[in-house]
């Protein structure tokens, strides 16, 4: 199982959210180009770039996007953050971007399509954040649509990588939500499943490689040094 670094970007700074909130901001860093550097350097294998002031505003920075790039070495990036629509998703693939992560869009039966159509289904993430039942968009703030209503869309499209996150346990170190996880998987039975939100520990991740996750995206417990990144590849590689 891949372990993937997150850098949530509010503000210019790296922080981290709790559950999603917005007035629940702890700060990491100035400089997400030099903290994607300093995971490369672990050995991470894929960074996973979430720009939160564009969630919220629908307004990509490519800007900052490219200064990620230039320091990401040879791993791959995916980045979300106000992808919505087509030309958006193909500027972020021009930046530097390897794949689009897609969560607002994938609830709209208009914009969604125009993004397979811009950069292909290989290079989209599905970003399935649950709250309450519910598929959220727009920073995870909009009232969102019913969790097997999207995973249809998802099956509909083919997409291959889907990113779910409990919303609810996010930035809490509480542990993962493996029954939504194993309802994901259960629709999804060919989907590579990327468990986000709530990883506090070594065990955590673990248990998610023997749940048949391919990756696990991993943000406070890193940052607060709960394990290393290097400890942690090797305990799921």
């Amino acid at each position: 199982m891949e372990v993937i670094p997150a850098i949530d970007v509010l503000g210019g700074r790296v922080v981290r959210l709790e559950r999603g909130d917005f007035e629940r901001v702890t700060a990491y860093g100035d400089d997400p180009a030099a903290t994607a550097e300093r995971w490369v350097s672990a050995g991470a294998t894929t960074l996973h770039l979430v720009v939160l002031d564009a969630a919220r505003s629908g307004t990509p920075d490519h800007d900052l996007l490219r200064r990620v790039a230039r320091r990401r070495g040879d791993a791959a990036l995916q980045v979300g953050g106000g992808i919505r629509d087509g030309a958006a998703a193909t500027a972020a693939v021009a930046a530097g971007a390897d794949r689009v992560v897609v969560g607002s869009a994938l609830l709209d039966e208009t914009r969604f399509p125009e993004i397979v159509a811009a950069v292909g289904a290989d290079r989209i993430v599905a970003a399935v954040d649950v709250r309450d039942g519910r598929v959220r968009g727009s920073g995870w703030l909009d009232e969102g649509r019913a969790l097997g209503e999207v995973l249809d869309r998802v099956r509909g499209w083919s997409l291959r990588r889907v990113l779910v996150t409990g919303i609810d346990r996010d930035g809490l170190l509480a542990g993962p939500d493996f029954e939504l996880l194993e309802r994901v998987r259960e629709a999804l039975p060919d989907a590579e499943l990327v468990a986000g939100g709530g990883v506090g520990s070594i065990d955590d991740l673990v248990a998610l490689a023997e749940a048949g996750c391919a990756a696990a995206v991993v943000g406070r417990a890193l940052y607060e040094g709960r394990f290393g990144l290097t400890e942690a590849i090797a305990a799921v590689g």
